[in-house]
């Protein structure tokens, strides 16, 4: 596990340009220097000289961070900010009350066995995925969190997926990782990353995924293909049909590649006119932890979004983020005749299959 010395390095290769101003989220509602990465690099860089140390001032703007990955993108330097933050956070964290307290509380012991208990609770309310021919198309399934709290999208699959040659594996998967890297668990990220490794030892075509921050996760150690649940009912060319004409638009989350499978999926739906809102691919806000640690600025954030939705006059909002649904919701609270707030799967459950 590195150190934060070892990305002494990369800090010292932010040449201050002040990209990342341009891009993040968070600087756009403070204007604070300190909520980008220049501003927490000349931090960093001065706690591994000796000139500050790593206190709770510096956590407080390591906090301020929405793990979008927008500055890593845009970076000249192609600097990894969140591996550079999330080590930070390790090295603070582990060393005060509050972050032994939290570190436990995401331990296999509570946080593990939270998931554990909704898993054995939802069983029975869950479709069993059958077996296909031989010949089928296999794809791993990884629910995530969720997912295994709530057996609703488990049963929407099945109905999409019933007369198709596809089979669903399932597996005792751990989380994802992302929360625990967010409060920079590092040592428990590693122990689900582990376990998921040896989840992952079996014959499949590709990983299926319906949360794009599961999936960004998951490509940090897995090597393998992904196709979430858009790019597999694309490929399958399977038709929707929707009682009366509906509209539609779309938020991006930030950890989705891409949207490609998002207009073939529109086409192939009767009834269904897709408007594109303004800035479909901004931040929601969310972020977990960030919503709970930085809820003013979350909510303003929220409700910049909750305006681009509004005008677009659409009546679902759909994304492909469990936490981006939260965030959503959050944005468009106490809108009166706000647009309701979907996953892709729960919208499309909406439809008749049309084959």
């Amino acid at each position: 596990m590195k150190k934060l010395e070892d990305f002494a390095e990369d800090i010292n290769k932010c040449s201050k340009c002040g990209l990342c101003q341009s891009v993040c989220p968070v600087y756009k509602i403070t204007g604070n220097d300190c909520a980008v990465s220049r501003g927490k690099f000349v931090m960093l860089d001065g706690v591994l000289k000796g000139d500050l140390k790593l206190n709770k001032n510096i956590n407080k703007y390591l906090d301020l961070c929405l793990k979008c990955d927008k500055c890593k993108s845009f970076c000249p330097s192609a600097i990894d900010v969140c591996k550079i933050f999330e080590t930070a956070k390790y090295e603070y964290a582990k060393k005060t009350l509050s972050g032994k307290f939290i570190f436990f509380l995401e331990s296999k012991y509570i946080f593990g066995n939270f998931i554990n208990l909704f898993k054995t609770l939802s069983k029975p309310f869950r479709k069993k995925f059958s077996k296909k021919s031989p010949d089928c198309l296999k794809v791993l399934y990884f629910k995530g969190c969720v997912n295994n709290i709530l057996p609703h999208t488990d049963n929407i699959l099945n109905k999409l997926l019933e007369n198709s040659n596809v089979e669903i594996i399932e597996k005792d998967f751990d989380c994802c990782g992302l929360p625990l890297l967010s409060s920079g668990n590092l040592e428990r990220f590693e122990e689900v990353k582990q376990h998921n490794l040896k989840m992952f030892d079996c014959d499949f075509d590709y990983i299926l995924t319906d949360c794009a921050s599961c999936e960004s996760t998951l490509k940090k150690y897995v090597d393998a293909k992904f196709i979430n649940i858009g790019e597999l009912i694309v490929m399958l060319n399977i038709k929707f049909r929707f009682k009366k004409p509906v509209t539609v638009t779309f938020h991006k989350p930030c950890h989705l590649e891409n949207d490609d499978f998002l207009k073939p999926l529109i086409d192939n739906c009767e009834n269904v006119e897709y408007i594109e809102m303004k800035d479909y691919d901004e931040c929601c806000g969310f972020a977990g932890e960030f919503a709970l640690k930085n809820n003013k600025i979350s909510r303003l954030i929220a409700k910049n979004k909750a305006a681009n939705i509004i005008n677009s006059n659409a009546k679902y909002v759909i994304t492909s983020c469990p936490g981006c649904e939260l965030g959503l919701q959050q944005g468009l609270a106490g809108i009166t005749g706000r647009p309701k707030v979907l996953s892709l799967t729960d919208f499309l459950s909406k439809a008749e299959i049309n084959n």
